[in-house]
C-alpha cells in the first residue's frame, strides 16, 4: 500500500537540511531502485521553486511500504529527523486516485 510520509521542518532549518541532505537523498534513491517511490519533494517557504535563504517548511514522501508501521519505521529513521531538521512527521495511507 502507498503512505504519505509529511514533514514539517523546524524553524531556521536550512542548515540541518544541508548536513543531512545526501544520506536523504540516498533513501529516496533506494526507494526509487526498489520502483517503490511515487513522489518525494520538499515545500518550498516562498512561492519559488527555488526559495534561496527563505528556504523549506517541510517535505512530502509518497512511497509503497508493506504496512502502515514500515512505513512509520522508515520515516522515524530519516536524516532529516536525525539532524533535527523537522518538528514533526505524520505518516498516512495513501490512495492514488489519478494519473
Amino acid at each position: 500500500m502507498l503512505y504519505a510520509v509529511i514533514a514539517e521542518d523546524v524553524a531556521d532549518s536550512g542548515t540541518k537540511r544541508a548536513e543531512a541532505r545526501p544520506r536523504h537523498l540516498a533513501r529516496l534513491e533506494a526507494l526509487k531502485t526498489e520502483g517503490r517511490l511515487i513522489i518525494a519533494g520538499p515545500h518550498p517557504a516562498v512561492d519559488s521553486p527555488d526559495p534561496g535563504p527563505a528556504g523549506f517548511t517541510g517535505s512530502l514522501v509518497v512511497a509503497e511500504f508493506p504496512s502502515l508501521q514500515a512505513a512509520e519505521a522508515w520515516a522515524k529513521e530519516d536524516p532529516y529527523v536525525e539532524a533535527g531538521a523537522y518538528a514533526e512527521v505524520t505518516v498516512k495511507p495513501f490512495k492514488l486516485v489519478l494519473p
